[in-house]
């Protein structure tokens, strides 16, 4: 119950909060800035906005942070603000991030991403950053002809775990593996079959997103796969089976 509480607080306040302009106060702006990006520190605010609390901003650091600052640029905290509410409680800092992540995978062009539709009405979407080789990713990719009969079209996106590039400073088997499933004229079948260990034909593109998506997966702070990306931008990390997924976008009770 408090579970399902919370994602229709989130929907709510991410379709209010973007639904309106919340404007910051230039003076309140320049002083953030004066303070905070500081000379050779190489931290460059990407935006200031304001919180429920009077005087404090969330600031959001291109390629870092998310910090809460006062109005007066002298004091800030690294971590989440919580808010409290008669059902328990929210952090208003992750519904922020929610945003973050949101606009950045709708960037993500649908051809650049290995697509299994749903079947029949498109009810959600769901955008995966995958791997060949976990085993959770293997799990989840079993129950994709599920998810799709229930409406959900799957969206994949490259995260090769062990990286781009080894300390040898060649491609890793991982990354040649994701390149191959993208460059590949069967691209479904083609990622199922290396999910099931079968060979594949090697396939290399020039370009391909492969790197680029796993350099988003960073910059979204994932760190394992699979990591589901709802399209509110909420996140779930790991394997969850397709009926949980279901629930989490309110297709099923």
């Amino acid at each position: 119950m408090r579970l399902a509480f919370f994602r229709r607080f989130i929907a709510v306040f991410f379709v209010v909060s973007n639904g309106l302009a919340f404007a910051v106060d230039d003076a309140v702006e320049a002083k953030l800035r004066a303070s905070l990006e500081v000379e050779g520190a190489g931290m460059t605010i990407e935006t200031i906005e304001p919180t429920e609390m009077p005087g404090m901003y969330q600031v959001q650091f291109e390629d870092g942070p998310l910090v809460i600052a006062h109005e007066s640029g002298e004091f800030f905290l690294l971590g989440d603000m919580f808010k409290v509410v008669e059902q328990g409680f929210v952090n208003l800092s992750e519904i922020q991030r929610n945003g973050v992540r949101a606009a950045q995978i709708m960037d993500v062009k649908r051809s650049d991403t290995i697509v299994f539709p749903a079947k029949g009405e498109t009810k959600g979407v769901i955008s995966v950053f995958t791997d060949t080789t976990c085993f959770y990713c293997r799990k989840l990719h079993q129950e994709v002809p599920q998810l799709n009969a229930l409406g959900i079209e799957v969206r994949y996106l490259a995260y090769p775990r062990s990286g781009v590039t080894g300390r040898d400073g060649q491609k890793t088997q991982s990354y040649l593996d994701m390149v191959s499933a993208w460059c590949a004229d069967d691209r479904q079948g083609t990622l199922t079959a290396l999910k099931a260990d079968q060979a594949v034909d090697s396939k290399f593109c020039d370009p391909n997103p492969v790197a680029d998506q796993f350099a988003l997966g960073q910059a979204l702070g994932i760190r394992g796969t699979p990591a589901i990306v709802l399209e509110t931008g909420e996140m779930i990390p790991g394997y969850k089976p397709a009926n949980d997924i279901a629930r989490a976008l309110g297709i099923a009770d």
